[in-house]
């Protein structure tokens, strides 16, 4: 481990592992404050594609730095055999844990929800496209404010051409139909997969979904969305029809980022109000 980082931080016990590496809580005894230390192992990365996710995610994490609701990244310590990355501790359960015990309140939907797109706004606003929201990537400090957070497959879509990108990335159950088909596809990808997480937090089920990947991606490209009424009976009108505007399979109908903030039962937080209120 980085003699810097053992410098400047106390590391203490495991919290997290993925595939490249190992997250740990760390301490600085200059702030009194703990944080995150995700330490990557470079002979872990198989190729040059996954060196360019290495290379990307702090350069994206950076730029977008400034957001209240994305993680945010404090230093980078590299040597010869691994990246260090010290960020925003997030103590509290990710959403993958919250949905899995079945739907939320539409208030506490609303709550997570315009703190989710805020932080996509904000992406979308400078120029990048997350390509990979679900909720395994939404975390939650110890105050519970929103932190979007993997940027692995983050790509900045400023620089490409008419804004548009290309590369099959993403979750099965949250990935847009048009990344797919193979064909170019621009920001709105967030959008929809924002759009499958409101309906997964509504209902407890995913809108799209098979037995196999293959099955779900098959059904995600039939984009036939539905509301059983044993899972949608006590869902408003007002929440439906912000699914609708999100899981749009017409991209040009779709919903930006910065028009879901603005709808009504958004901007209510959540609360179904009606005309003479």
């Amino acid at each position: 481990m980085s003699q810097a980082l053992k410098i400047d931080f106390q590391i203490c016990e495991e919290i997290g592992r993925g595939r490249f590496g190992t997250v740990y809580r760390c301490f600085s005894p200059v702030t009194g404050h703990s944080f995150a230390c995700k330490s990557i192992e470079k002979s872990l990365l198989l190729d040059s594609t996954d060196r360019e996710c290495l290379d990307k995610e702090p350069k994206i994490l950076q730029l977008l730095s400034g957001s209240p609701n994305i993680l945010h990244l404090y230093k980078i310590y590299e040597d010869e055999n691994f990246l260090h990355m010290v960020s925003d501790l997030c103590p509290n359960n990710d959403l993958y844990e919250r949905v899995s015990t079945g739907p939320l309140s539409e208030r506490a939907v609303a709550n997570i929800l315009v703190q989710l797109i805020s932080a996509i706004n904000h992406c979308h606003k400078m120029g990048v496209a997350h390509r990979d929201i679900k909720p395994d990537n939404i975390l939650f400090d110890s105050q519970d404010r929103l932190k979007l957070a993997d940027f692995g497959s983050a790509e900045w879509f400023v620089g490409c051409e008419g804004g548009l990108m290309s590369g099959v990335v993403g979750t099965p159950y949250y990935v847009a139909p048009e990344v797919l088909t193979g064909k170019e596809y621009n920001e709105k990808v967030d959008v929809w997969s924002a759009g499958v997480i409101l309906y997964i937090m509504l209902s407890g089920v995913p809108p799209f979904y098979g037995e196999t990947p293959t099955e779900t991606f098959q059904a995600v490209l039939r984009a036939n969305l539905r509301f059983p009424t044993r899972n949608f009976r006590s869902v408003s009108p007002e929440a439906k029809d912000l699914l609708r505007k999100m899981i749009c399979k017409d991209v040009s109908r779709r919903f930006s980022a910065e028009q879901v903030l603005r709808h009504q039962w958004v901007i209510n937080g959540g609360e179904t109000r009606s005309v003479d209120d």
